[in-house]
């Protein structure tokens, strides 16, 4: 089983389908990165925001991560209290 794998935020921003991908992603994978494109917004708020706005959508199990423009994504085994 692969440990983490990289998706790309582009200019759409984030729609259902690409929370739907990122779910999928998640049933084979730990660790997901996103890198956040240029044309997606290319700044450290815009980045947080996505961010945030993801780990919303996916739930408590889930942590994130800003390194520059990559947001870094992993999903724990336990609820996090």
């Amino acid at each position: 089983m692969p440990f983490s794998t990289t998706i790309q935020l582009g200019k759409q921003g984030l729609t259902n389908n690409f929370l739907e991908t990122l779910k999928t992603h998640f049933k084979k994978h730990q660790n997901v990165k996103i890198s956040v494109l240029k044309n997606a917004g290319h700044t450290k708020e815009q980045a947080k925001e996505y961010s945030e706005k993801i780990l919303e959508a996916l739930g408590v199990n889930y942590t994130a991560r800003i390194i520059g423009f990559t947001i870094s994504l992993k999903k724990w085994r336990r609820a996090m209290r």
